[in-house]
């Protein structure tokens, strides 16, 4: 591991530019993005057009032979010198992360070190030749190749863990990578490539930022093989149709609407204070942040009361509040949506345990909402039915375990589900049934380096990370040698 004094140090206040070829690349035109904890307009960034997508596809294609050629020992020791120089300039990081997605100082310093460790860890990862069948006569091998060029397209809401998440397994199996940020959250990306100039081979890492019009230019091009996209299911949908003309590879990770169910033999006490942060994490803005949460009717009462003075202890706050939990929503679209959820509260009469309708404030700044939690609605309330992306949820009661499975996976997403029991073979034989990509018990929300997430049904298509991940950034080979004539 290199100290913080090899590396170059990078202005984190200034000069955000493209990163194309390893050089900073501008554009005539720029664009800005907002705080979400002040509203106040960010530094500017590059508005990317054609011309710059083919540029970087252009030079990315072009390095991609000699990338590949490269042993998985050498891909990993790229990757382990890039680890080491993020960590460098972990502080800057830290603080335009905070700035640009309302983060508060926890959760960006927990995104950051997390998402250091999973470059640290994936670039341990191998894939080797499956080796079918070997007689006398002939040998039959599987083997994982890499595709080409890949786009991942980062969404807002974890700008760096997400966009390293692509990246490491990307150039770890041998592919070339264009990093494309969200336009809400650009920032932290662009610095990124920046520092991932000074380590890797030119063409290796590239960064584009623009606006809505700039992914659809990535899907189109004929020359990239892969894209990887992280957002809403109805955006993810877009994706798909647009990689089909090219018949382009493609991982979908969605959005979720993930049920917790929660046994009444739990110790309450302790449930709660795990449940809470699982459920307003990011004040909701985690698509696998607990969203529906069915309680035992025996312990339902008891259960709401604690689950409310836990949630009633976040402090809300932006970025700069070393105190805070919950910051504002991230951007004003996803705030107007998250708003519009909240005016249901009194059109559909929906009995409020904590929060609440927001209530105006001339001259308050900053999209914040408060935590909001919703005391058994219908099961057909757009709460329930719904992922509302924002600081507020339901809690539902069950007492039949045929039906709160059946209401569990009554929805068309499908990423994430828990299960919660002093009784871990009951619990597991109920999570079994949930249709989910990442099942828990007892927990909710974990995640490693080493372990596939995606989604089942709308939730998407293809995993992230892991073994499983790796091998959906190569292309699969099988090998027939016949060794007598």
């Amino acid at each position: 591991m290199g100290s913080a004094a090899d590396f170059p140090k990078i202005d984190f206040t200034s000069n955000f530019q493209n990163i194309i070829n390893n050089a900073l690349s501008s554009t005539p035109e720029t664009r800005q993005a907002v705080d979400p904890s002040t509203e106040e307009l960010l530094y500017h960034v590059p508005l990317s057009k054609q011309a710059d997508v083919d540029k970087a596809v252009s030079v990315a294609k072009a390095a991609f032979p000699a990338w590949k050629a490269l042993s998985y020992d050498d891909r990993a020791g790229y990757l382990g010198r890039y680890a080491d120089a993020i960590e460098a300039n972990v502080s800057g990081l830290q603080e335009l992360l905070m700035k640009e997605a309302g983060k508060p100082v926890s959760n960006a310093a927990g995104e950051l070190q997390f998402a250091i460790a999973h470059v640290r860890e994936t670039a341990k990862l191998r894939i080797e030749d499956d080796l079918i069948e070997d007689t006398e006569e002939r040998r039959a091998t599987v083997r994982y190749l890499p595709m080409g060029v890949g786009v991942g397209i980062i969404p807002w809401n974890y700008p760096v863990l997400l966009g390293l998440g692509k990246l490491g397994p990307a150039v770890l199996a041998g592919n070339t990578f264009i990093w494309k940020p969200s336009p809400f959250s650009p920032y932290t990306a662009l610095k990124l490539g920046e520092i991932a100039a000074q380590i890797f081979p030119p063409g290796v890492v590239q960064v584009l930022s623009g606006d809505e019009s700039l992914g659809p230019l990535f899907t189109a091009h004929p020359d990239v093989a892969k894209i990887s996209f992280t957002g809403s299911s109805a955006t993810g949908k877009k994706v798909m149709q647009a990689c089909a003309s090219t018949l382009k590879r493609l991982t979908l990770e969605l959005g979720g609407n993930d049920a917790s169910i929660i046994y009444d033999d739990v110790d309450v006490a302790q449930v709660v204070q795990k449940i809470g942060p699982m459920a307003f994490m990011h004040s909701g803005q985690i698509c696998m942040d607990i969203k529906r949460l069915y309680v035992h009717e025996k312990i339902y009462d008891e259960f709401l009361a604690a689950f409310v003075q836990v949630v009633k202890s976040f402090k809300v706050g932006g970025g700069g509040d070393p105190e805070a939990f919950l910051g504002p929503v991230q951007n004003r679209m996803q705030f107007e949506k998250v708003k519009d959820l909240y005016s249901e509260i009194g059109k559909q009469k929906w009995q409020v345990a904590t929060g609440g309708e927001p209530v105006a404030c001339d001259g308050k700044k900053g999209f914040f909402l408060p935590p909001t939690i919703i005391d058994n609605p219908p099961d057909d309330s757009r709460i329930v039915v719904e992922e509302p992306f924002g600081p507020i949820m339901p809690v539902l009661k069950w007492s039949d375990e045929d039906e709160v499975v059946r209401r569990a996976n009554n929805t068309n997403m499908g990423l994430g589900a828990s299960v919660w029991s002093n009784d871990i073979e009951k619990a597991e034989r109920l999570a079994r049934r949930l249709e989910a990509g990442s099942t828990w018990v007892n927990s909710h929300f974990e995640l490693s380096p080493y372990v596939p997430f995606g989604g089942h049904k709308w939730s998407g298509v293809g995993m992230d990370w892991g073994i499983v991940g790796l091998k959906g950034w190569c292309n699969t080979q099988a090998s027939w040698v016949r060794k007598k004539f």
